[in-house]
């Protein structure tokens, strides 16, 4: 399955005022673990992507799919709402599978009304990938994440997404009748898929320049000498590469809350005696 996908930089319109002491906070929703930077903090906080409704518990985010928003809806008010001002409406930046479409960004902005937000903005994981790894955004590229039950393989150009392939594979099914050589297959033919059904040059562009992997994945042993063989070019794993996704929308929040398209206009001063 082939798809080009186009994220706005900015979301729906906000209101009055976002300033730099509003809150905010990037998340990335994955199926085995959903990470969360808040404004203003160093440390990533890092759950199990499960909910309690019951006697056991249960993932409400499945292989790149929400299958649970209002079980998501807890679990991101149990990681976040003491974390965030009481009175705050924070501005969110969202992680969000390229190939998750309309339907996952619709039901992720659900679950996130739990926060209250502002404003919510997504981005496409590999994105965010690229921000995090500091990457030429100018240059073809391709970012490959490895998750625990998702593997997705893009091709940015311009910052846009060109091509995104997706497998429903991951470190998490490699403990089962899933091996590890199985997962790089599937990765090197989604890349050959792209080279074949690519009219331009953008994909040879990528792979002269190296892949850049992130995800769980890369922090398998051997998972990265084993792909570069596979593709036969470079495969770099980015710094931190389970946390680059969220550390990636954290970049864009930054750069967000000072944006003038999001600032409004503020309110007439109060008058005084």
């Amino acid at each position: 399955m082939t798809a080009s996908h186009r994220v706005p930089a900015t979301g729906p319109g906000s209101v009055w005022p976002l300033c730099l002491r509003c809150s905010g906070v990037a998340l990335d929703l994955g199926s085995a673990r959903t990470r969360a930077l808040v404004a203003g903090r160093q440390r990533v906080l890092d759950v199990p992507t499960v909910t309690f409704p019951g006697a056991s518990a249960v993932r409400p985010i499945q292989r790149g799919t929400i299958v649970d928003t209002a079980g998501t809806a807890r679990l991101l008010d149990r990681m976040l709402s003491r974390r965030l001002p009481r009175f705050g409406r924070p501005l969110v930046v969202l992680t969000a599978p390229v190939l998750g479409g309309v339907a996952y960004r619709a039901d992720a902005r659900t679950a996130v009304e739990v926060l209250r937000p502002r404003t919510v903005l997504t981005i496409p994981t590999a994105r965010a990938v690229a921000l995090a790894a500091g990457a030429d955004l100018a240059r073809p590229l391709l970012v490959v994440d490895i998750g625990a039950h998702l593997t997705e393989a893009v091709l940015l150009a311009q910052g846009a997404v060109f091509d995104a392939r997706r497998a429903a594979l991951g470190t998490g099914d490699l403990d089962g009748a899933t091996t590890a050589t199985q997962l790089i297959d599937a990765v090197v033919t989604m890349v050959g898929a792209m080279r074949e059904q690519d009219g331009t040059s953008h994909t040879s562009d990528a792979l002269r320049r190296g892949v850049v992997l992130a995800g769980g994945g890369a922090l398998s042993p051997g998972i990265t000498p084993r792909l570069a063989e596979g593709l036969g070019v470079r495969v770099t794993a980015v710094p931190a590469p389970h946390t680059a996704a969220v550390r990636g929308a954290a970049t864009l929040l930054r750069s967000a809350r000072n944006h003038p398209s999001l600032r409004g206009t503020a309110p007439p001063a109060a008058p005084t005696n």
